[in-house]
């Protein structure tokens, strides 16, 4: 029987991929007492980027924002190989976005409100949590977006 939030996902026609493996000398996630640290997750849709270039220069904003839900999507798929469930999760805590683009590009927070709101459609009021959101010359794969989280758990 799927999980409260399984069957979120599956309300919402999210399917999880399998885990990205790390593509430097990094672990995907690190667990802690009560806390899961996700390290950053680029774009990846069935196992290419799907989202590459920089924020107005080769992407739209509102394409890069869908690059930053494919994001959470994956720090989802991370979270759960983490946990062996979701519904252990009580609070989404941070998140921290890095945004490819040019100096000149100030949008950096709707770009990553594509993570932030399905953190919020996944999670409800648990979702809600603090952010940074960065501004960078380039991300690894030439992705336009990257975000990390760290997660509280029962």
């Amino acid at each position: 029987m799927a999980g409260r939030i399984d069957q979120r996902l599956a309300d919402l026609g999210i399917t999880l991929p399998t885990p990205a493996a790390p593509i430097a000398n990094y672990v995907p996630f690190v667990v802690t007492g009560n806390l899961v640290v996700i390290s950053g997750q680029i774009p990846l849709v069935d196992g290419k980027v799907a989202f590459t270039g920089k924020v107005t220069e080769d992407i739209t904003p509102e394409h890069a924002k869908e690059g930053a839900r494919a994001c959470f999507v994956n720090l989802l798929a991370q979270l759960k190989a983490a946990t062996g469930d979701l519904d252990r999760v009580k609070r989404v805590v941070r998140l921290g976005g890095f945004i490819a683009a040019p100096g000149t590009f100030t949008g950096h927070a709707a770009v990553m409100n594509g993570a932030s709101d399905l953190a919020v459609e996944v999670f409800g009021d648990a979702g809600r949590h603090a952010r940074s959101t960065i501004g960078v010359p380039s991300l690894p794969a030439d992705a336009a977006v990257e975000v990390e989280g760290l997660f509280e758990i029962a």
